[in-house]
């Protein structure tokens, strides 16, 4: 059956998030979950913590967030995924470092087993996949000194629609199988569990499995409906906090503002999970997914690797054997980041640190470069006179007299552990390096751009020479001084430059690379270069211009990709159907999902915007949303909220003399749940 919701990333598989259509869980065999909890409205406040801490488990595992590897992300239930695939991500751990870095798990997930159990009730392997059993793929892990993993869910059967036998009235047996095959880590998902309390079906199977006598790690899978943070910690090591994550930009945001407020809950072993890890699979860029790593270490979440290593490009395991920030995540003292700040997309992340050091994450969720700032004593930091400042992505020590900042690029997370360090001055001054936007340049013509480099640190940058490297036919002179004999502590270099897109350029994002390069005291070159991008874009025509056939600076949604001229109907490109809002249909328009946000360039030529609001009828009444629209970052017309039982609700908005427009869908306030929005007949006039 195809259910047009928000997240099915494994339809009619997976767990499901949210509210479900009640036909679709009847036809999984499962009884309707309630609602899901919701998040605060405010991201940064942290609930409350318990006035006295639930237990946790008596056994000594997951002092740390368990580390490893999970296949569904990258497999789901296909045939690839088989004993071989299993085996050779194990031998990938010891090749390519990882398990030097620290992961020691390589999970199953669900489609391992087939779909009747046998005549004893005992759960077994599809000899397809598995024609050597699990066991023997658990001796194979165990002989490359890792540890294994295996999936069930606490329901009849598992979440895929093949209908996997689940452990529910099964646990003492199941739980003594998977000790018997040597199992080390339980995944134990929600799916089908026959409306039975979840307290109890989670507590059923932690009982069964300390009966067996084997240590096994217990992860919680039942997507935070019943807040398990707030009962779990002395019946599973780990608990889902979320509902499952995809690989995009938009989803890993959302969860990583969910998971955030929970802090107060995790530590050694009981940890909020977030989900596993998308980084490798293709659905972000590399920049975001040093954000996604970053974010997960910086919550203290387990690191679980989604992508299949045996495709993976040297770029995703460089960021997947990033030691100094996975010793973020690994630190014996066990506190999640805490938001320090939140404002305009721009985040503070703090994680005190065993022995007194701090891990500050400068997040940038905006599609624009940000300057991010804090303080050594606002991270809480003792006074002193100069801290040591290390990058976790440059694997550079500089120095700071206390500033904590940097310029972050569009979707970037910079990372730096800082340290009260009574040897500062030996390490060069921190230097910043920002410009003040992101230049958006037609072809044949030229714009001017700012860059600003500031010392950070308390001695004086000498031989400090700035340099913008346009694209190779494009043309970026320094209009003001770009070098400096000495650019002492505290003081800063700001340069304008011209720059020149060549006629006849294609549109699109050109890299614009900034760099800083200058000599310490002590005679040391440092580098620092910050990763800028240029945009060659391309005036809307004259006269009536639809936002379905403008190209787009930016593009993200809340489930699938943005659609030109039909909905968004389900999670892959074109699968919509014609955009229909309240019986009436429209030829062309844009099919989004909440939340969602289009930047198109007007580049100052048009002076209205109209549209046809709502969310799709394929959606049936539910749903709700509200649509935005925004002009060179100040919001010039709202809808309010709209439900699927409205009509199509116009909306227009002055944007005479804007150089962008944003097209921009919130959730509407109830979470984004069957949110299918469009903006039909949306154009300019121009």
């Amino acid at each position: 059956m195809r259910v047009p919701i928000r997240s099915i990333r494994r339809t009619g598989h997976r767990r499901f998030v949210g509210a479900l259509s009640l036909a679709l869980l009847c036809a999984a065999g499962a009884t309707a979950p309630p609602a899901a909890a919701r998040t605060p409205g405010n991201p940064g406040a942290a609930p409350t913590a318990p006035a006295h801490p639930a237990p946790r488990l008596p056994d000594g595992l997951a002092k740390t967030p368990p580390m490893g590897f999970n296949n569904w992300n990258s497999t789901h239930c296909r045939a690839e995924f088989t004993e071989d695939m299993v085996k050779g991500i194990a031998d990938l751990f010891l090749a390519k470092g990882l398990k030097d870095a620290g992961y020691q798990y390589v999970n199953l997930d669900d489609c391992w087993a087939l779909p009747t159990r046998d005549a004893n009730g005992k759960l077994v392997p599809d000899p397809r996949r598995f024609p050597h059993g699990i066991k023997a793929v658990a001796d194979y892990v165990h002989s490359k000194g890792l540890k294994f993993g295996i999936y069930t869910s606490a329901g009849t059967k598992t979440c895929n629609s093949a209908g996997f036998p689940g452990g529910l009235g099964h646990e003492k047996s199941d739980a003594q199988q998977f000790a018997d095959w040597g199992v080390d880590y339980l995944k134990y998902d929600n799916c089908n569990n026959q409306g039975v309390d979840a307290q109890q079906r989670y507590r059923t199977m932690r009982d069964a499995l300390r009966a067996t006598g084997r240590p096994i790690v217990y992860s919680i899978c039942e997507w935070g409906e019943n807040k398990p943070w707030e009962w779990a910690s002395d019946v599973g090591h780990l608990w889902r906090t979320t509902g499952d994550i995809s690989d995009s930009w938009s989803s890993m945001l959302a969860i990583a503002r969910q998971n955030l407020p929970l802090a107060p809950y995790a530590g050694p072993g009981h940890w909020n999970d977030p989900d596993m890890l998308e980084v490798g699979n293709g659905g972000m860029t590399d920049t975001e997914y040093r954000s996604h790593f970053s974010l997960w270490s910086m919550m203290a979440a387990p690191l679980l690797i989604g992508s299949d290593l045996r495709k993976a490009g040297p770029e995703t395991f460089e960021i997947l054997a990033n030691k100094d920030v996975i010793a973020l995540d690994q630190d014996a003292l066990g506190k999640q980041a805490t938001v320090l700040a939140s404002e305009s997309g721009r985040w503070t992340l703090v994680k005190q640190l065993a022995g007194g050091d701090r891990a500050v994450a400068l997040f940038n969720e905006t599609d624009r470069p940000q300057r991010i700032a804090t303080t050594a004593r606002a991270v809480g930091l003792p006074q002193a006179a100069g801290y040591r400042l290390r990058d976790l992505w440059q694997h550079r020590d500089t120095h700071t007299t206390g500033a904590i900042a940097a310029t972050v690029p569009a979707h970037g997370t910079t990372v730096y552990r800082v340290t009260a360090d009574t040897n500062w001055a030996t390490y060069p001054p921190a230097v910043e390096t920002g410009t003040d936007r992101t230049p958006l340049v037609e072809a044949g013509a030229s714009t001017d751009i700012r860059s600003t480099v500031r010392n950070l640190g308390g001695t004086p940058a000498r031989n400090l020479t700035v340099t913008l490297k346009a694209p190779q036919g494009w043309h970026a002179t320094a209009a003001s001084p770009a070098t400096a004999r000495a650019l002492p502590g505290g003081r800063s270099l700001t340069t304008t430059w011209r720059i020149a897109a060549p006629a006849g350029a294609a549109p699109g994002a050109y890299d614009l690379p900034l760099t800083a390069d200058y000599r310490s005291p002590r005679g040391e070159r440092v580098t620092t270069t910050l990763p800028g991008t240029a945009h060659i874009v391309v005036p809307p025509p004259a006269g009536t211009a639809y936002a379905a056939e403008l190209p787009w600076l930016t593009a993200a949604n809340g489930w699938g990709p943005v659609e030109r001229n039909t909905s968004v109907g389900e999670s892959a490109a074109g699968d919509g159907g014609p955009l229909r809002i309240g019986g009436t249909g429209f030829t062309k328009g844009l099919g989004v999902h909440a939340a969602s946000d289009v930047t198109l360039y007007t580049g100052r030529r048009c002076s209205a915007f109209t549209a046809r609001v709502g969310i799709d009828d394929e959606v049936g009444d539910r749903g709700s949303a509200g649509f935005e629209v925004w002009a060179d970052g100040k919001r010039v017309a709202t809808s309010g909220t709209v439900t699927g039982a409205d009509a199509a609700r116009t909306l227009t908005a002055a944007v005479a003399g804007a150089e962008t427009v944003r097209l921009v869908v919130t959730d509407g306030g109830d979470g984004i749940d069957y949110d299918h929005a469009d903006w039909a007949d949306a154009k300019f006039s121009c």
